[in-house]
């Protein structure tokens, strides 16, 4: 079963773009990581948010401790108001199948 990871990040404020630019920037190689199923860039230009899934704990675990977020943090350094808020979550289906949940096929269905 695939994990689902919510890490919500509050920059300083007026460094939301700088976070964003950060998250851009690391995301081809994050997107090329084993197990990497989504990894996507929300914001409403105040706080941003990572949508994340994973086909495994274990590839999870070597993102948390890859490359790719050892640079986020150098290209982030002074940029963040508290560190993130990182949520690994089980997905609970709920009514429509193609609505309530975020399949392990591609992106978030029901769109």
């Amino acid at each position: 079963m695939s994990v689902v990871v919510v890490a919500t990040i509050t920059p300083v404020p007026g460094r939301a773009q700088d976070v964003v630019d950060a998250f851009v920037a690391v995301t081809p190689a994050v997107h090329a990581e084993a197990g990497c199923e989504l990894y996507a860039i929300h914001t409403d230009g105040e706080v941003v948010v990572m949508v994340e899934r994973w086909t495994s704990q274990e590839d999870l675990d070597r993102h948390s401790a890859g490359a790719a977020l050892v640079e986020f943090k150098s290209l982030t350094a002074g940029a963040l108001a508290t560190s993130p808020t990182v949520l690994t979550l089980q997905n609970v289906p709920a009514g429509q199948p193609a609505k309530g949940t975020i399949s392990s096929s591609g992106g978030i269905q029901g769109r």
